[in-house]
């Protein structure tokens, strides 16, 4: 018995595909994979390992830095398989210039010389060495699943047999719109254009794209402004919280004062410039403290902030902890904070949310989504405004009942929609609407289907 699908005119033939309903062999590509340096490396992590108890079998293709992967009891795997590049921005020596003796081939010198011009070679590069690794393993997998590379490389997969979905967080482009925004100089500015002359090739590449998932309404939105995708080629998947992990845990002391919030970068779309200065407004009433995780740079305006603010005392960074501790940390808060300007979902978000501890929150970008109404489930505020920040931290500093009812309603909203289960789950969907359909007809006709 065969089964049919029309296509473009023609009728292709073929047995019945177990990869509809079965189990799934992913290659799941990530550039850049460290989740403690953003949200890609979170993504990778935690969908790898949820596909995997799906029962699908998810070897992650990555370059440095690496990222962590957890082990999965049940019928699916998860492996990792380096795809290295030169690490060109590694600590402690970033912007390093390689020895000769490292240089293997065409995309090395690539990559050095395109950052030596001060670009960011990255996204570009690994696509190359990916799409060569994958060449030689025609057959290994049923879908290639990139994170958000979007590079020149990954273009025709369906020729070697794979379909191809590419998730995008959001668009580059908008980091690129806030940076040069708030470039002080001229010459700064030249150096971001520079800097981000790869999303020119991410916006050729999404727009030949069949299958894009992305992680909200507004990011579905900027991708089809920026990038300028069709809306009927992007499926929205929401991600969210280990809530296995991030839960309530009433035997950790709650420190009064305490705000928390997660900086991944330094960075103005992050916001944290504004939250500073609003703990500055905040402390002038009452006693608080704010926790940073993640780092800041001496020379940059956050910390500028802190000094000429007086701040040194009230605000700790904190970096390299683990899972747990950071759970904790955000247990022990009376408030967590997400003052980003713009967010394409908002992790930092989902997972305060998870452990019950309750939100203030910008309405920047998808946030909102995530957040959900002022005064319900979080207080809502404009972002880039330190006044607004501060009254909506006072009064939760300020209100007991408030921050247990906002917290019990955050927490009930996470276990709901904001999941990684329901997040593989619905990716793992898309993946096998991939392989029925457009690209990935092409690939399967080339693996035995034939037209009649």
């Amino acid at each position: 018995m065969t089964a049919q699908t029309r296509s473009s005119g023609y009728v292709l033939s073929r047995p019945p595909d177990d990869r509809a309903a079965g189990p799934l062999r992913i290659a799941l590509l990530s550039y850049k994979g460290n989740p403690f340096c953003g949200g890609q490396g979170v993504y990778v992590r935690h969908l790898s390992r949820e596909l995997a108890r799906l029962g699908h079998r998810v070897e992650v293709l990555g370059g440095q830095p690496y990222p962590v992967l957890d082990r999965v009891e049940g019928p699916g795997s998860v492996t990792f398989t380096e795809i290295p590049s030169l690490d060109l921005y590694r600590e402690p020596d970033p912007f390093r210039t390689p020895g000769l003796r490292e240089y293997r081939d065409a995309v090395d010198l690539l990559e050095v010389a395109t950052m030596w011009t001060g670009g960011f070679p990255e996204p570009l590069t690994f696509s190359l060495r990916a799409r060569r690794f994958l060449a030689a393993r025609r057959g290994r997998y049923d879908v290639v699943h990139d994170n958000q590379t979007l590079g020149y490389g990954l273009l025709g997969l369906e020729r070697y047999g794979f379909p191809l979905v590419t998730t995008v967080h959001h668009p580059i482009t908008v980091d690129r719109e806030l940076e040069l925004a708030s470039a002080a100089d001229p010459k700064r500015r030249l150096s971001v254009r520079r800097w981000y002359a790869f999303t020119r090739m991410q916006r050729r590449v999404a727009r030949r794209l069949e299958h894009i998932v992305t992680v909200s309404g507004s990011s579905r939105d900027e991708i089809v402004q920026h990038l300028g995708v069709a809306p009927d080629r992007i499926d929205v998947v929401p991600i969210g919280a280990d809530t296995r992990l991030w839960s309530p845990d009433s035997s950790v002391p709650v420190v009064p004062g305490r705000i928390v919030t997660t900086s991944s970068a330094d960075v103005p779309l992050k916001g944290l410039l504004h939250l500073v200065e609003a703990l500055g407004k905040v402390r002038t009433e009452r006693d608080a403290h704010l926790v940073v995780v993640g780092r800041s740079r001496e020379d940059g305006p956050v910390a500028e902030a802190v000094r000429r603010l007086g701040l040194e005392q009230h605000i700790t960074f904190r970096s390299g902890i683990s899972d747990a501790e950071l759970v904790d940390l955000h247990r022990s808060a009376e408030v967590a904070c997400v003052p980003s300007l713009y967010e394409g979902f908002s992790l930092p978000a989902a997972e305060a949310m998870a452990t019950g501890t309750p939100l203030v929150a910008t309405t920047g970008g998808a946030i909102p989504e995530v957040a959900g109404r002022h005064g319900e489930t979080c207080l809502a505020v404009p972002p880039g405004d330190p006044g607004a920040l501060a009254a909506a931290l006072g009064r939760m500093l300020d209100d007991p009942a408030l921050r247990t009812r906002i917290g019990a309603a955050g927490r009930e909203r996470v276990l709901t929609r904001f999941t990684w289960e329901r997040a593989a789950a619905r990716t793992a969907d898309r993946y096998r609407a991939a392989i029925a359909t457009g690209a990935g007809q092409s690939a399967r006709a080339g693996r035995g289907w034939r037209y009649v």
